[in-house]
């Protein structure tokens, strides 16, 4: 519908429209070099109106998204619906491309042809839009699904990809569980707050007892799993043992009215896949529980000591060995 708009109303009402929505909005001509852009280009760090020659709009993205760029625009030129693409700018606002690449300035940019009714030459309109909360929000709700909301460890899902990138290094390791001892009994006694409250207390420790290359999780209730990297299964049960004592030694109490609070670990090498891993040290955890507590469970390698996904045992045949410290 025509509004009847003067030239001078029109550009007013563009100049709202374009403050209201926050949007850049960048004129295009058909070799993709900008001929015009609205006064918030300066957001994102540009001053056009300092350049001698109009920039093309690849000199707007980080290098290594250039080629993304340009083939998008060619399929606007072309004619093609492109929807929207996303990149970091290479722009005076970041301080390298490196930060830009990182997610430190993201935006998003959606082009659309506009066809020429005297015969000229195309020309495309685009938005530029600055996307960066919303990938902060990915990034936050990304982690959120990663971490265990009691203790701020990672959960099962990020440890068994922890585990399956350690497997496919080739390098040694040792995987140990590490559950507290008798904590469905502590929830019977004294409910759940006070199981959360020695879960949370637990993990706390074992952060101080883990070195940096330790990766640590909670992969379920009052279990913790902790990998060893470059240990063999003398080194994992010395460090185990440390971890047990320690934790025993600082939650030590006379009173009737605190719950006695020790743990136990069962620990295996980190072998033929994750699953096959994670089994061979719960087994070990179990037979550890089983003997009373405050012991650790040491699994055997398997036969072939390989690291193939082809392993597959049944429990009589792994040989689970649950030794007192």
């Amino acid at each position: 519908m025509e509004m009847g708009l003067s030239a001078a109303e029109g550009r007013v009402l563009h100049g709202l429209l374009e403050e209201a929505a926050g949007d850049i909005v960048i004129k295009l001509d058909e070799r993709g070099f900008i001929e015009h852009a609205s006064a918030n280009i300066s957001t994102a760090g540009f001053d056009l109106a300092s350049l001698l020659l109009p920039p093309h709009i690849t000199e707007l993205v980080a290098r290594e998204f250039t080629g993304v760029v340009v083939r998008y625009m060619e399929r606007v030129m072309r004619g093609e619906a492109a929807g929207w693409i996303e990149f970091p700018l290479a722009s005076c606002a970041v301080e390298s491309e490196f930060e830009a690449a990182q997610g430190s300035n993201w935006y998003a940019l959606s082009v659309r042809l506009v066809a020429s009714d005297n015969g000229a030459s195309p020309r495309a309109i685009g938005l530029l839009r600055s996307v960066e909360h919303l990938r902060g929000l990915e990034e936050a709700l990304n982690e959120r699904a990663l971490t265990d909301p009691l203790t701020g460890l990672s959960n099962k899902s990020a440890f068994c990809a922890s585990l399956r990138r350690h497997l496919a290094s080739g390098k040694q390791g040792t995987l140990a569980i590490l559950g507290v001892d008798r904590l469905r009994a502590i929830f019977m006694q004294y409910g759940q707050r006070t199981a959360d409250e020695v879960c949370w207390g637990f993990a706390k420790f074992l952060q101080t007892m883990a070195t940096p290359d330790q990766e640590l999780a909670r992969i379920d209730d009052g279990r913790f799993g902790v990998i060893l990297p470059e240990m063999n299964a003398a080194a994992a049960r010395e460090w185990a043992d440390d971890v047990l004592h320690t934790f025993s030694a600082l939650t030590e109490t006379t009173s009737a009215r605190s719950p006695q609070l020790s743990v136990s670990a069962g620990i295996a090498a980190i072998e033929c896949t994750v699953d096959w891993s994670l089994r061979q040290a719960e087994l070990a955890l179990v037979m550890a529980c089983a003997s009373g507590g405050m012991q650790i469970g040491q699994c055997r390698q398997s036969p072939t000591g390989a690291r193939s996904h082809q392993v597959e045992e049944t429990p009589a045949s792994l040989g689970v060995a649950a030794m007192a410290r």
